[in-house]
């Protein structure tokens, strides 16, 4: 907090882009987009461990600080932020944020303690790095939506960004943990973003009903029987509500979440 205090006497802007860390493509973008709205960029390194529920892979979850740093510096961020846990959340330590309605469904209904870990923990890192604008990548669409919601509802001063999700040239989105897949559930893998860009071919073509949109994606993503579908739903970006039809949506997506193996990924795209 006195680092950010001090950039602000300066009037020095400060982005911010909070990872768990192991980076990949996905979060250099967002370090890039972070350098586009602001003079200083700050990128937290923090597994954070009250958003994952036990039997998670909190343990296992990938880490290489030293890889972190090293493709840091090359995108010449500015300062790199890596909080321990006795230092964000001390003995004694009572305090959450929960955002009501949009964290109990799909993610918040498969994960029910996640969402209120990540609120608690970006509103922490706000408070500590005092950030002018942040980055999410729309990967983790319902996340960003969430963040969106809490950042307006505390009123907090920070500018939210989201940037398009970053993929692999084959289509799979980038995710720290693609690295639990095997090559051959990698290649199974693509069902899951297939699937959607089926709904979303079929969206662009005229077609708004949710549950013909559903029915497509779904219909792709379980045709070989390896991967097994959790949730697919279309929502409306804002407020992240089901729709019945993209009509009634100002910005329709549709998301999903699915199994390979032992390994859960998730997915979205925007439907127009």
């Amino acid at each position: 907090a006195r680092f950010a205090r001090a950039q602000k006497r300066l009037s020095i802007s400060i982005g911010f882009v909070p990872t768990m860390g192991y980076l990949h493509q996905g979060h250099l973008n967002l370090i890039r987009e972070a350098k586009k709205h602001a003079q200083y960029v700050v990128c937290s390194i923090y597994v954070n461990p009250t958003q994952f529920a036990p039997g998670e892979d909190l343990e296992k979850y990938p880490r290489d600080a030293a890889r972190d740093i090293e493709l840091l510096k090359q995108e010449e961020c500015d300062a790199v932020f890596f909080p321990h846990t006795d230092e964000m959340y001390s003995d004694g330590h009572s305090t959450s944020i929960k955002v009501n309605g949009m964290t109990e469904i799909l993610e918040g209904a498969s994960r029910p303690t996640h969402f209120e870990g990540v609120t608690t923990i970006v509103g922490k890192l706000f408070n500590i790095v005092r950030p002018d604008v942040a980055v999410f990548g729309q990967k983790d669409a319902q996340q960003a939506a969430v963040i969106l919601q809490m950042t307006n509802d505390l009123n907090f001063d920070t500018d939210i960004v989201v940037l398009d999700t970053a993929r692999d040239s084959d289509g799979l989105a980038l995710s720290s943990r693609n690295t639990y897949l095997s090559a051959i559930e990698r290649s199974e893998a693509l069902a899951l973003s297939r699937g959607l860009m089926a709904a979303a071919k079929e969206a662009q073509s005229g077609t708004t009903d949710a549950a013909r949109l559903k029915s497509l994606a779904l219909a792709e993503i379980e045709r070989t029987g390896v991967l097994k579908a959790e949730y697919v739903e279309v929502l409306d970006f804002a407020g992240y509500r089901p729709v019945d039809s993209i009509a009634d949506a100002d910005r329709p997506l549709i998301a999903a979440a699915v199994r390979v193996g032992s390994v859960r990924l998730i997915d979205n795209m925007f439907l127009k």
